[in-house]
């Protein structure tokens, strides 16, 4: 373990540089490609991959100065063991930054992430609106640390208190619809109390909950932010740099750091970023138009109809696109689209349990976000959800070909077809 004297510290909540870029000067895909210029100090275009874990100090005996005793901002280059600070999760913070909208730390997981929020706010009571049940089991090993109270998201005003928590899942776990941040930013702020948004099924492009009122922004980085299914990663967001620097501090402590390859991912992931969520954003609102108006069509063409076969296997589509009546908030929350994770409701349990195994496009495993498009019968990871419910994240692929892919496993289960 590295020695933690002569202001280890320091190191450790030492920000990322900042870009000159910014969301407001340029464009998300602009942001994302070049925010880490700064860092470049290679004539490499694609940023290395650096695995060290320690890194050496000054050779000369006159440079060598405690870190609690420099002035001003560290050097870029200053590392010097990487549960504090490495070079690749500095460059993903620093390209994170601008696309956030506020400075962040970067974790292990999402989860590592909502564990070093609670860690930090302290709360006494949580009001707790998240849909994914790793956040709920975050929550109450919180409880059971603390012994925190937990209530529900649309508790009474008065249940909250000074340096309470809001805990804000939009859009939600596993039907991707929506609720308004600016509602429950008032409703906190007013009891002086938090909010806390986890706005993984709303990244960069498609939603900025700063701007509506929140806290502080958790992401799941493996979802949309990753995009390829290959790393693990949490991001914690804040507007107030003492909270992140903080967060930086404690989060050398709680060990959880990404790896050297994980951030090196994220950095190749995110320079797709807006290529990738404009796709699978699009993508999932024209399947889900597509599905809807089939089920309430009341006349069917004929037998083959795709309007006829949808309607003898599905009960109900859910998608933030389908909140007609929230559109005038919810077009100001998400301007550019609603995101790619929608829900099916099955007929039947079996049908759902089934259908997975009949798309040939769609894979049926877990997670979402990423390029490829994912189908899952939920009641596979989650005990609690309708069992006749299957989550959909759409990919890149082409419109036309998941439409056909889905269309051909309902017609596979209502037909009696061999699998």
């Amino acid at each position: 373990m590295a020695n933690t004297e002569g202001g280890i510290s320091t190191i450790a909540n030492k920000a990322p540089p900042k870009s000159f870029l910014s969301a407001e000067s340029h464009a998300t895909s602009t942001v994302a490609v070049h925010a880490d210029d700064i860092l470049n100090a290679s004539a490499d275009v694609a940023p290395a991959l650096h695995v060290s874990t320690t890194f050496r100090y000054a050779s000369n005996p006159d440079d060598l100065v405690s870190t609690r005793d420099l002035k001003g901002p560290l050097p870029n280059d200053t590392h010097i063991y990487s549960r504090h600070t490495a070079p690749n999760s500095t460059r993903l913070e620093t390209i994170l930054q601008p696309l956030l909208h506020a400075p962040c730390c970067t974790y292990s997981s999402g989860l590592a992430a909502v564990h070093a929020a609670y860690v930090f706010l302290k709360p006494r009571v949580i009001a707790n609106g998240c849909g994914y049940m790793g956040c709920q089991g975050v929550i109450d090993m919180h409880q059971k640390l603390t012994g925190a109270k937990v209530v529900g998201l649309d508790c009474a005003p008065e249940e909250l208190g000074k340096g309470d928590v809001v805990h804000l899942e939009t859009p939600f776990n596993p039907t991707g619809e929506a609720v308004s941040i600016r509602k429950y930013a008032e409703k906190a702020h007013a009891q002086g109390a938090y909010l806390l948004v986890d706005s993984t099924f709303g990244p960069p492009g498609l939603q900025e909950p700063f701007g509506l009122g929140a806290d502080m922004v958790m992401h799941s980085g493996t979802k949309y932010l990753g995009g390829h299914s290959d790393m693990l990663c949490g991001v914690l967001a804040a507007q107030r740099d003492d909270w992140v620097k903080t967060l930086r501090e404690e989060r050398t402590y709680l060990g959880s750091v990404m790896g050297n390859m994980e951030g090196w991912l994220g950095v190749r992931s995110l320079r797709t970023l807006g290529l990738r969520v404009e796709r699978q954003s699009a993508n999932a609102e024209k399947l889900v138009n597509w599905l809807y108006s089939s089920l309430h069509r009341e006349s069917p063409d004929d037998e083959n109809a795709s309007g006829k076969v949808v309607q003898k296997g599905v009960m109900e589509v859910q998608h933030a696109s389908l909140q007609h009546k929230d559109m005038e908030w919810l077009k100001e929350q998400m301007p550019n689209g609603f995101g790619s994770v929608f829900a099916i409701t099955m007929q039947t349990e079996d049908l759902a349990r089934k259908l997975a195994s009949r798309t040939k496009l769609f894979h049926h495993a877990t997670s979402l976000g990423s390029v490829e498009s994912l189908i899952e019968w939920r009641a596979m990871s989650d005990k609690m959800i309708d069992r006749r419910l299957v989550r959909v994240s759409v990919g890149i692929e082409a419109y036309e070909d998941l439409k056909e892919d889905l269309l051909s496993a309902f017609k596979s289960l209502t037909d009696g077809s061999a699998e």
